[in-house]
């Protein structure tokens, strides 16, 4: 009932938001012909009713699990509608604000507010349109670009790493989210770019699913077939746990179905064939080498995030190897604790942000809103012999789309 609830007055409020919205619209057409004037009328309103009505519905389209593409399609372009209303809306409030203290300067002038009126500026309400439009069109070309996948090259030197394993090739991917994949031939295709580099080792560095366990029976078959000579090693990331379906504390039932759901998705490393690492450490070894690979689970900085992984547990006994990476599921962890508390860590690996799924990269210019929370959201960080490498991930969440910010393979080299 809360939520039925909750639901119409959001509906109520983004009709509202709509009618300060159509204000401006009017204003930009007012010099039109009538008849297409009414036209755009008529599909501005019909948009708008189709919107609110499918927000209103969701949750009864939501439990048809038959139209997962029909339901992905549908958040998008309701994703795509509001953000670009709120886009628009921004200008059009600075424009009224304008307008406000005009219409102030003039009343406190005459003496009175009798006649005064202040018109829209066509420059700011113009350009309202353009940017919500323009963000618009961007998140519908990002829903062309979520399996995409890039195949980012990165060599990493480092003094202390034993010479038995200069020229190793090594791979990360990051946050697969099962759940909202939807294309197994491309998804498939992704697998094909790892193949091709013949990787030695592959590393996961969490979110196999969004929620549930289940989320990966339709897709067993196609991450099992990434092998490696040296291994596929893998950790838990924050969405593994069922924390955003069951809860952090769930109560009765949810607490034996949670348990459970933990379990499979364990179960579901293994039968991957990768080698989940539960707060542990393991030996890798190459041509006479050897080097410690640590994983552990969840743990991040940020507030709300529980701190599931205990380096107390996988760190000790590392200590005899000269060379150690990390998967780390959150970058948050690496300065909060591993800088501080582990500074003979030489790599650490880590996922969760997927650049927010929405930034630019181009040539030097690299940019995300997920840096206003994230200071280490994406790329490589550290000098010498202390690095983090942040993986935007594989996968998608939420929004099932990408702008400026691709599904990302990396491809390492010792050198």
């Amino acid at each position: 009932m809360r939520s039925s609830s909750s639901r119409w007055i959001i509906s109520m409020l983004l009709l509202l938001a709509d009618w300060y919205i159509f204000g401006a619209l009017r204003f930009i057409f007012s010099n039109i012909p009538e008849s297409l004037r009414a036209t755009v009328y008529l599909i501005y309103w019909l948009l708008t009713a189709l919107s609110i009505s499918a927000l209103v519905l969701f949750p009864y389209i939501q439990s048809l699990s038959t139209l997962k593409k029909f339901r992905n399609d549908l958040f998008t372009l309701l994703t795509g509608l509001q953000l670009s209303k709120i886009a628009a809306l921004a200008v059009f409030f600075i424009d009224d604000f304008r307008r406000l203290l005009i219409w102030l300067a003039r009343a406190l002038q005459n003496g009175g507010t009798a006649g005064i009126e202040v018109n829209r500026s066509v420059l700011l309400t113009s350009m309202g349109f353009c940017i919500g439009g323009g963000l618009f069109l961007a998140l519908l070309w990002g829903y062309t670009n979520k399996y995409r996948y890039r195949v980012r090259h990165i060599k990493l030197k480092f003094a202390s790493l034993p010479s038995g394993f200069r020229g190793m090739k090594f791979i990360q991917i990051s946050d697969i989210h099962s759940g909202s994949l939807q294309n197994k031939k491309s998804v498939n295709k992704g697998i094909d770019l790892i193949l091709k580099e013949k990787p030695e080792m592959v590393l996961f560095t969490g979110d196999l699913v969004n929620d549930r366990a289940v989320e990966m029976d339709e897709y067993m078959d196609v991450f099992s077939r990434i092998k490696a000579p040296l291994g596929v090693y893998s950790i838990l990331g924050n969405h593994d746990y069922g924390d955003y379906y069951w809860g952090t504390y769930p109560q009765g039932q949810a607490v034996i179905d949670k348990k459970e759901n933990l379990h499979r998705l364990k179960q579901i490393h293994k039968e991957l064939g990768w080698r989940l690492l539960m707060n542990e450490h393991v030996a890798i070894k190459r041509n006479g080498d050897e080097i410690a690979l640590l994983g552990i689970e969840n743990w991040g900085a940020k507030a709300g995030f529980p701190k599931y992984g205990q380096m107390n547990k996988a760190y000790p006994g590392s200590e005899k190897y000269p060379f150690k990476i990390l998967m780390s599921h959150d970058p948050s962890h690496w300065k909060a604790e591993v800088k501080v508390k582990y500074p003979d860590i030489n790599l650490t690996l880590s996922g969760h942000t997927h650049g927010m799924q929405f930034g630019i990269e181009l040539g030097g210019i690299k940019w995300s809103p997920v840096q206003w929370v994230y200071k280490e959201w994406a790329g490589l960080y550290g000098s010498g012999d202390h690095k983090l490498y942040v993986n935007q991930g594989f996968g998608f969440l939420g929004y099932p789309g990408r702008v400026g910010i691709f599904p990302e393979i990396t491809v390492f080299e010792f050198v």
